[in-house]
């Protein structure tokens, strides 16, 4: 099986690029930028649009995408041959927990991971294409995200850590068992037509989420504890906070009951650990799966 790999630098797609390569599965992957090189891995630079290929034909078994659903459906859409039998691709579950935010530029990522979702599923099945989407909750893992991180990142340099003491429930999800997903997903016809949304295999409030994280970074950093009237006060000054703080006593939870049932994956618990927090290269993620 060869497969083409888009967001190949992600998060997410670190970790699969890592246990492909120790598969043996031959991939050709896409980046923006010049990578090293990679035993199994032939790698195309450049925007998505212009590593895509123009003629019609079939060069790959399966298509994995970590990149915006809306250049897929736009380029599948000029197809009149299906480019691989089947395609697996991320969206988030930010279509769902922020269906009902006030906020106009959160109610454009709803509308946009929409758009995206229902385009792709069509376009594939006119195509004759077996598609999956996966919904993953706030994914962490390889030190790229932008939800945790940057907080790590900046209280490293304050020397504190501010905490919310929020109780909205949260479910942060390893890249690795995403990418885990994926390759479950290849294999496993049930999984055709569906949504599947995954969370990690550990439900906690955002206090305590907050409070792993501090602990895991083995530093002297104080704990700077942030009330619930601190909380409303910013959103008050910050526009682009309200919607963050209005959440942050609701659960944003997925349910892996269908992950599980389908593709027999498990995540993991939140147990994250201080290597977690600075970026990790494709290598240094091989080495870490090894």
């Amino acid at each position: 099986m060869t497969l083409f790999v888009s967001g190949a630098t992600s998060q997410i797609g670190r970790f699969l690029l890592a246990r492909l390569i120790a598969a043996g599965t031959p991939v050709v992957a896409a980046s923006r930028k010049p990578q090293p090189a990679q035993p199994g891995v032939t790698w195309v630079t450049g925007e998505l649009e212009s590593v895509l290929p123009t003629s019609a034909g079939r060069p790959w078994d399966a298509i994995v995408s970590f990149s915006p659903l809306e250049a897929w459906v736009q380029w599948l859409s000029q197809q009149s041959v299906a480019p691989a039998a089947m395609m697996i691709a991320t969206s988030s579950m930010s279509v769902v927990t922020k269906q009902g935010s006030a906020q106009p530029d959160e109610q454009a990522v709803v509308a946009r991971l929409q758009q995206g979702e229902q385009g792709l599923a069509r376009q594939a099945e006119r195509l004759g294409m077996q598609w999956t989407v996966l919904r993953p909750t706030l994914i962490y893992g390889a030190g790229i995200d932008r939800s945790l991180t940057p907080i790590v990142k900046r209280a490293r340099m304050l020397r504190v850590f501010p905490i919310p003491m929020a109780h909205g429930m949260r479910q942060p999800v390893h890249a690795d068992d995403i990418a885990l997903a994926v390759i479950a997903a290849l294999s496993n016809e049930a999984a055709a037509g569906q949504v599947i949304e995954i969370g990690g295999g550990e439900r906690l409030d955002y206090q305590r989420m907050f409070e792993r994280v501090h602990a895991s970074l083995g530093e002297r950093i104080v704990p700077l504890y942030l009330p619930s009237f601190t909380l409303r006060l910013l959103a008050a000054c910050s526009a682009h906070a309200r919607g963050p703080v209005s959440r942050l006593d609701q659960d944003l939870i997925a349910d892996n009951g269908p992950l599980q049932s389908m593709l027999g994956v498990h995540p993991r618990a939140f147990r994250p650990e201080a290597s977690m927090w600075s970026p990790m290269s494709l290598a240094q993620v091989i080495e870490h799966i090894s």
